[in-house]
């Protein structure tokens, strides 16, 4: 199986903090693969890097064989990208948007209101094509911006949080659209830091920490004999726990005293 991503060595610095030291990360074509880690860990930085967003202080990335600095046209061609904050085109319509984003890429105009009407329909958004994406929910605002970065039809997807403050119905929607999207053999790469989530829909995952990628392989792999991957990656990162409880012994004991107010 060849990789649809591989990086090597990447260093990301601000001033004297390392964001990214070092990572090594593979992604198998065709895989539904997870970045996690925990909040910090650089996962965002590294997505950024390696999607041409944020150029790397050391090493280099590849996406389907290409450099991403030596041939970012290449690149740019064959990526989707729902970044984090998802800044939007927010006065255009939600279908003016998708038509907007199609004919940026080079798109026949024909072609592009038809993926832009189908689009629409899957991601239920067709009653809400008309309405300006800044009048668009957060679960909504997730689903153009996922259908804008789908509308090329790129053979790698990044997205960093698809799922963060999106209701149960648009997050049923988004799963099943990236599910018939590895299904064709197209590679999705999402970072979280939801456990649950990562091992319900991932069969690859990469886990980091503190700028480093602590393991990476198949999912079954990097869980191991633990009974779930959340356990896997508590100890992979190194929880801690807190022995400084005892300076927190107020905490829970209810109301003061009449004479302590």
């Amino acid at each position: 199986m060849s990789d649809a991503v591989r990086t090597h060595g990447l260093v990301k610095r601000y001033g004297q903090q390392v964001a990214v030291a070092g990572v090594d990360l593979v992604v198998p074509s065709g895989s539904f693969a997870g970045l996690v880690g925990p909040n910090g860990a650089g996962k965002t930085t590294t997505l950024s890097m390696i999607t041409g967003l944020l150029r790397p202080d050391g090493g280099s990335a590849e996406v389907d064989g290409f450099h991403v600095w030596r041939d970012p046209i290449e690149v740019k061609a064959r990526i989707g990208v729902l970044p984090e904050g998802l800044r939007l085109f927010e006065r255009l319509s939600g279908r003016e948007l998708l038509v907007y984003n199609g004919r940026l890429r080079g798109l026949p105009k024909a072609d592009v209101e038809q993926r832009a009407d189908e689009l629409l329909a899957v991601m239920d958004l067709t009653g809400a094509a008309g309405k300006l994406v800044v009048d668009y929910s957060t679960g909504m605002r997730k689903k153009i911006g996922l259908a804008a970065a789908l509308l090329h039809n790129p053979s790698v997807l990044f997205l960093d949080e698809p799922f963060e403050g999106v209701d149960p119905v648009s997050a049923n929607t988004l799963t099943e659209v990236l599910r018939r999207f590895t299904a064709s053999g197209s590679t999705v790469i999402f970072s979280s830091h939801v456990m649950d989530l990562v091992e319900r829909l991932c069969d690859w995952v990469s886990v980091m920490s503190a700028g480093q990628i602590v393991a990476q392989g198949p999912l079954a792999d990097v869980r191991g004999d633990r009974p779930s991957l959340n356990q896997a990656f508590l100890e992979l990162v190194g929880s801690s726990s807190t022995e400084g409880g005892q300076s927190l012994s107020w905490l829970g004991s209810g109301l003061p005293e009449a004479g302590e107010r």
